[in-house]
C-alpha cells in the first residue's frame, strides 16, 4: 500500500507528532501521497495534453519521505515515476520536449525524497537515543512509587507539556519513613537540565530528610540549606532567581485520620471526600518558596486536618492551574472535580489528565507532576 499502512513505525509517529498532526491528521497524511498519484492520473486524463500531473507525482513522494519509512517510501517514488512515464507514453508526440522535462523533474524530485527520508530516519533515530536517555533519567528520579505505601492507595504521573519531552523541573516523592507516609510535590523555577539539576537536589535531600527529622518543619529546613548549599557549588542553580515551590504533607504513623501539610508558595492540595465533597488545603500562613530564605525568614508552619476514611487526597504543580482553554481560561480543579466520585487515585489522576487535555485542546504550556493518595475504607 502506498500508504505504508503495515510499515508505519515509531519513528514516523514521532514524525508527525512533530508537525503537529492529531491522530486524525496522520491517519489522512498516511493516504495522501496515494491520493495524490490517482489523483494525478485522473487529472491529466481529464484535462487537455498541454496540462501536466507532474505536481501531483511530484507533491507523493516530498510528502511520503519525512512521515513513512525508507520501504514505504520508496514504493511511492516508484509509483510516482513509473506513473509519470505512462502518461508520458500516453501523451507521446513527435516534440516530447516538454514531457521529457516533466519527467526529469518527476524523477529528480522523487529520488531527492529518499535522500530527505534517510535524513529523517537519522534524526529520529538520535531522537530515539536521547529519548530512551531522558526515560532512564526519570526512572532515576521519579520512579513509580509502589500501588501500597504504609497502608495507603498511592499513584503517580509526569505529563510532559512537549510529546518528546520526559522530565523537566516538576518533581514528586513519596515514602514510608518511622513518622509515616511523606510525600512532595514541588516545581524548580525555570527549564532545561538547570531545573533538572535542581530538582535531583529537592527529591535526594527530602529522601534523606524525611528519614531522619522528626517534623516537616525541619524537612523544609533541609531542602532549604540544600538548595542553599549546592547553589554554591554548582553555577547551574541560580541563588539569585532561582527557587522552588513545594508542598509536603505527613500521614502520622499508627493513624490515618490526621494529615500534615506544610506549604512552600505552591498550589494548594485538594481534599476529596467518598460523598463528592472538596476541601482546598490552603495554608493558614503563606509562605516563600524554597530557596528564598534569604529574601525572608520566616518559621515554617503545619496545617493540620482530618483525613476521612476513602478521602483522597490530590497534590499536583501549576501546570495544572495554569492550563487554559482557547478563551484564556485556567483550568479550575476543585470546581471541575467537586461532586465526582473515584474509586481509587489511579482513576483519579487519569480523570485529571483527560480533563485536563480536554479544557486545553492542544498541546499544554507547562509539564504536570501529580501525586494521589487515599486512606482506604474501613480504618
Amino acid at each position: 500500500m502506498l500508504g505504508g499502512g503495515g510499515n508505519r513505525t515509531g519513528a514516523q509517529e514521532r514524525a508527525a507528532r512533530r508537525a503537529g498532526m492529531t491522530p486524525l491528521g496522520r491517519r489522512l497524511a498516511r493516504w495522501l501521497p496515494a491520493v495524490l498519484i490517482v489523483g494525478g492520473f485522473a487529472f491529466d486524463m481529464s484535462t487537455p495534453p498541454q496540462y501536466t500531473a507532474a505536481p501531483f507525482f511530484s507533491a507523493a513522494p516530498l510528502i511520503a519521505a519525512p512521515l513513512f519509512s525508507l520501504r514505504a517510501t520508496a514504493v511511492t517514488v516508484i509509483a510516482a515515476a513509473v506513473s509519470e512515464y505512462v502518461v508520458v507514453m500516453y501523451h507521446s508526440t513527435k516534440d516530447n520536449t516538454e514531457s521529457v522535462t516533466e519527467a526529469l523533474t518527476v524523477f529528480v524530485v522523487a529520488f531527492l525524497a529518499l535522500g530527505i527520508n534517510r535524513v529523517v530516519r537519522r534524526s529520529d533515530a538520535r531522537l530515539a537515543s536521547v529519548r530512551d536517555v531522558a526515560e532512564a533519567a526519570q526512572l532515576a528520579l521519579l520512579p513509580t512509587p509502589p500501588d501500597r505505601i504504609g497502608g495507603l492507595a498511592v499513584a503517580a504521573r509526569y505529563v510532559a507539556a512537549q510529546a518528546d519531552a520526559r522530565i523537566g523541573g516538576d518533581l514528586y516523592a513519596v515514602q514510608e519513613t518511622p513518622h509515616g507516609v511523606r510525600l512532595i510535590v514541588g516545581d524548580v523555577r525555570g527549564k532545561g537540565l538547570e531545573a533538572v539539576e535542581a530538582a535531583v537536589v529537592v527529591i535526594g535531600a527530602f529522601r534523606e530528610a524525611a528519614e531522619q527529622e522528626a517534623t516537616l518543619e525541619a524537612v523544609a529546613g533541609r531542602l532549604e540549606r540544600a538548595l542553599q548549599r549546592e547553589g554554591g557549588r554548582r553555577a547551574g542553580l541560580d541563588q539569585v532567581e532561582g527557587f522552588t515551590t513545594a508542598v509536603l504533607a505527613e500521614i502520622p504513623s499508627g493513624t490515618h485520620s490526621v494529615l500534615r501539610v506544610l506549604n512552600r508558595g505552591h498550589p494548594a492540595p485538594l481534599l476529596l471526600a467518598p460523598d463528592g465533597g472538596l476541601c482546598e488545603l490552603s495554608p493558614a500562613s503563606p509562605a516563600l518558596p524554597l530557596g528564598m530564605s534569604e529574601i525572608a525568614g520566616w518559621p515554617d508552619r503545619v496545617d493540620e486536618t482530618f483525613f476521612p476514611a476513602g478521602s483522597l487526597l490530590l497534590l499536583f504543580t501549576d501546570g495544572v492551574t495554569e492550563a487554559r482553554d482557547r478563551a484564556g481560561r485556567f483550568y479550575d480543579a476543585p470546581d471541575r472535580l467537586r461532586g465526582r466520585h473515584f474509586p481509587g487515585p489511579d482513576v483519579l489522576l487519569d480523570v485529571l489528565v483527560d480533563d485536563v487535555a480536554r479544557h486545553t485542546g492542544g498541546p499544554q504550556a507547562d509539564d504536570m507532576a501529580l501525586l494521589a493518595v487515599q486512606r482506604p475504607l474501613g480504618e
